[in-house]
């Protein structure tokens, strides 16, 4: 059977090969992880469809290999070898068969060995495969209340028990059936003296190459720096952390940060938007996705928080936390990554006293946190101690011009400043 790059996620033409779990002429069962693929949204591991031998593999790690093209020849187990991969540039002409005849066919990403082959367009995952055949059941017959139809394990077992799975959800992109992996970056120590050492670019690295590259030719940037008194929300989260480690929640200063930004993106609309710049059109957003970017050992990842504007300080708070720490042990799914709105990056608890930060394109802008220290500032007429922070808001010129950029500032400054305004904003 040839087994083909998926299309592992919207708007993925190709992946990079990064590491062959497998080797030619191993044993292979259904579902087992073969190979991790690097996208330009994550890294993602990719099962064998079926259980069988690892007769060729095609692709090298290292190399790029476009949606479609032939990964790999699995020979079913219990089976003859059918055919093999077609690599010749010209395919050999086609032989007339009769009907009864059998033909290899390419299995789908999503297909077993059962009987009941799974069609592509249900989405699950291996282990929700797994559990439906355990079961004995057809999953393309199972109602999923995942995103965009998913099958979740609860409606495999719901309709195992002759029970109706719940409505299926359609807000944000469907899930792929590939999960997350983590890709080790390779601490090296330094070269010897008059020594020279190289590293091939690959895997997240490059594609973070790609990314900001791109954004750089693509995006005009603009970088606005404004300073803010931080002393009241510095006060508002040490009121609170008693209550936050009852609920076992880390509370940063990201959610406040949050909140204070989503009233200035609804009053300055154009920095919540996209440009499409083959349709000469800019996408202003209704919904308001907040990308958090985060260091990673494999590399800058930037989970985004869907629906910022409909949560509350300990839901950020938690959300925050988990898709941090899903993405530094690499089990961020790709859903996780996407629909992003507009990003927020943190080197605040680094250190630093403002940065330019490269905008996430699609987005048009970008806001910069910093580290909060205390300062002497003048207060009226007399000379205090406070908690300051700048904000550096880098924006796509060809969008937001200077003066909305230093506007949306000046609210920013208003919320954090006095966050109890927030409650009427």
């Amino acid at each position: 059977m040839d087994f083909k790059l998926p299309d592992i996620g919207e708007g993925i033409h190709e992946g990079e090969i990064v590491k062959w779990i497998v080797k030619q002429g191993e044993k292979v069962a259904a579902d087992q992880p073969m190979v991790e693929v690097m996208t330009d949204k994550a890294t993602v591991e990719i099962p064998s469809p079926i259980a069988g031998t690892i007769e060729t593999v095609f692709a090298k790690e290292g190399e790029t290999i476009e949606v479609g093209k032939v990964l790999v020849v699995i020979r079913e187990e219990g089976k003859a070898e059918v055919k093999k991969a077609e690599t010749a540039p010209t395919p050999a002409p086609k032989v007339a068969q009769k009907a009864e005849a059998p033909v290899a066919r390419e299995v789908t990403p999503l297909e077993t060995t059962k009987s009941k082959a799974v069609p592509f367009d249900v989405l699950a995952t291996p282990a929700t495969r797994k559990l439906a055949r355990d079961l004995d059941l057809d999953i393309s017959t199972v109602k999923g209340s995942g995103l965009h139809g998913r099958v979740t394990k609860e409606d495999v077992q719901m309709a195992a028990s002759g029970q109706e799975a719940a409505t299926p959800r359609t807000s944000h992109t469907a899930v792929s059936s590939t999960s997350v992996v983590p890709h080790t970056f390779q601490t090296v120590p330094a070269p010897q003296r008059g020594a020279l050492q190289t590293i091939p670019l690959r895997g997240v690295r490059k594609k973070i190459a790609e990314a900001m590259q791109h954004s750089k030719r693509t995006a005009a940037h603009f970088t606005y720096v404004e300073e803010v008194d931080m002393s009241a929300v510095v006060a508002l989260r040490a009121s609170v952390l008693d209550e936050a480690k009852r609920r076992e929640v880390k509370l940063s200063y990201l959610p406040f940060i949050i909140k204070a930004l989503i009233p200035c993106l609804q009053e300055f609309p154009y920095l919540n938007s996209s440009l499409d710049d083959e349709k000469e059109q800019i996408v202003l957003k209704g919904d308001y996705n907040i990308g958090i970017a985060t260091d990673t050992p494999n590399g800058l990842i930037v989970p985004v928080i869907k629906n910022a504007d409909q949560k509350n300080i300990w839901q950020l708070a938690t959300e925050i936390s988990v898709l941090a720490e899903k993405a530094r042990t690499g089990k961020v799914a790709l859903d996780d990554l996407k629909g992003g709105t507009f990003t927020i990056t943190n080197a605040g608890s680094i250190g630093g006293v403002f940065a330019t930060p490269v905008i996430n394109h699609p987005e048009v802008a970008i806001l910069g946190v910093n580290a909060i220290r205390k300062r002497p500032v003048v207060k009226g007429d007399q000379i205090a101690i406070a908690d300051m922070m700048f904000l550096s808001l880098s924006v796509d010129h060809r969008v937001v011009d200077g003066a909305d950029a230093a506007r949306f500032m000046n609210r920013m400054v208003f919320f954090l400043s006095e966050p109890t305004r927030l409650v009427f904003a």
